[in-house]
């Protein structure tokens, strides 16, 4: 039997990317899944290609009418909703004399207050149903340490471990389990825009310091979206009831903690 059969979840910028991968592991283990972006064309044509249990969610994580309104289309089309994923995030760097307050203030908006607000809707609907459900943020390597380029974004997916933290041990008495998953360096179109960065601050080539990151993984090269989603189906499945306010690193080694 699969996994995930007659669950319903929602993935927050599930359009492309990581979030895509998510989306259609849980497909394939059997849930519906909302593709929730704020680009609802972009997510029309993924929830398309994933196939009928798959729709498409307008979603704006920094609106609170927004997310109020995802919530309740998930609640029109399934009736319920069991695992939510908070995956919508924005990368900035800059070495610290030349952050701003508007990227500091549109990555806390994003990343902190996205996830949690969106986890407070999710968590909400979840104690009205009364049988709990399952929560994932998407942390990171970089909120388990600082990196001198990337101060405002590393101190984002700090908060976003801590949130997960108190999200978890006051849920659980729902039994709703809130966790993470802190990836490390993942390949995709996501790192060329963080390459093409570095090659800007580093004074590097276009390519180098994504092939730099890649040797430096213990594993052995960058890893996929692909490598995650085995950590995502097992937290949102009854194989976790009893994993409770965890980040757990998939970053092939590149973190131990």
């Amino acid at each position: 039997m699969k996994r995930l059969e007659g669950k319903s979840a929602l993935v927050t910028g599930s359009a492309r990317g990581i979030g895509r991968s998510f989306a259609q592991a849980y497909v394939n283990e059997g849930a519906r899944v909302a593709i929730a972006d704020i680009n609802l064309e972009c997510a029309r044509a993924t929830a398309e290609e994933l196939g009928s249990n798959a729709y498409a969610v307008e979603m704006d994580v920094t609106d609170q009418v927004s997310i109020e309104d995802a919530m309740a289309a998930v609640i029109a089309q399934t009736g319920k909703l069991d695992i939510l994923i908070n995956n919508a995030a924005l990368f900035d760097l800059a070495p610290i004399v030349d952050i701003t307050r508007d990227s500091f203030e549109r990555l806390f908006s994003i990343n902190v207050a996205g996830t949690l607000f969106t986890l407070q809707a999710a968590a909400r609907q979840m104690i009205r149903q009364g049988h709990g459900g399952k929560i994932i943020n998407m942390a990171s390597q970089a909120g388990r340490r600082g990196e001198a380029l990337v101060g405002v974004y590393c101190a984002t997916k700090a908060a976003v471990i801590s949130l997960t933290q108190s999200a978890g041990l006051d849920l659980i008495k729902h039994g709703i389990n809130v966790n993470a998953i802190a990836p490390g360096v993942v390949d995709g179109e996501h790192w060329d825009g963080v390459d093409a960065m570095f090659a800007q601050y580093e004074n590097r080539p276009l390519g180098e310091k994504k092939r730099l990151v890649g040797q430096e993984v213990p594993f052995g090269r960058m890893g996929t979206a692909d490598d995650l989603t085995g950590m995502a189906i097992f937290l949102a499945s009854s194989e976790s009831d009893y994993v409770v306010a965890q980040t757990y690193n998939v970053d092939g080694g590149n973190w131990m903690s």
